[in-house]
């Protein structure tokens, strides 16, 4: 007789890979590489761990934080799934919302316990990164929320040089070094060479944020 597959076990079965990676290991993961809230919904009900990793670590709020599925993300968030929890190569939902600008899924961790003091792989805060991309609205939020401006990491670089250093110069990153500056940065820290960002603005022709910095040299 023929027996209807249950909806973890028909996922399953529909499980293939995602953007070229390696296939996912469970239903979950591809719920939410699909964005579909509802069978995330079932799934969960019917027991399936929320933090089951892949293959490589990942849960599937990792994988859902990939794509930017804000709808899988949630549900997932709302029914208890770790935002902290970080794969094999030390990415967390946290961070990795942070470093490419998912906004949504961004304020989603910090409302339910982001770990404002967890590192990437190189040693930096989810600002750090935010902050080289241009993000700016993610850099307004992770400044708001509490993220440590001063922060090193493993190249010896803060979220300030890292905008200056890997920007373009360009309308956002004068924004985002603005946000910094307004926020306390300390425009005094160098990198490892000894130079600070106030001399790799300049060296670069970024006069916009040269002014910013100088004028909170001056200040």
């Amino acid at each position: 007789m023929f027996r209807p597959l249950s909806i973890a076990a028909l996922v399953l079965a529909l499980a293939s890979p995602v953007l070229g990676e390696e296939m996912t290991t469970t239903g979950l993961h591809t719920a939410a590489a699909s964005n579909d809230a509802a069978a995330i919904s079932s799934l969960l009900a019917e027991g399936v761990a929320i933090d089951e990793r892949d293959a490589m670590g990942r849960t599937a709020l990792l994988v859902a934080t990939h794509a930017n599925n804000v709808e899988a993300a949630k549900a997932l968030i709302e029914a208890g799934a770790d935002v902290n929890a970080k794969d094999d190569i030390s990415d967390s939902p946290y961070l990795y919302a942070g470093a490419r600008g998912h906004l949504e899924i961004l304020k989603l961790t910090l409302s339910h316990g982001a770990d404002l003091r967890s590192t990437n792989r190189y040693g930096g805060t989810a600002l750090i990164p935010a902050a080289e991309r241009g993000h700016v609205e993610t850099v307004r939020t992770l400044i708001e929320a509490g993220v440590d401006i001063d922060h090193v990491n493993n190249l010896g670089w803060t979220a300030l040089l890292e905008a200056v250093i890997l920007g373009d110069g360009g309308e956002r990153h004068v924004e985002i070094v603005r946000l910094l500056v307004d926020a306390g940065a300390d425009i005094n820290l160098a990198d490892r060479e000894g130079v600070t960002a106030l001399e790799h603005a300049r060296n670069r022709g970024y006069a916009a944020i040269e002014a910013i910095l100088l004028a909170a040299e001056g200040s």
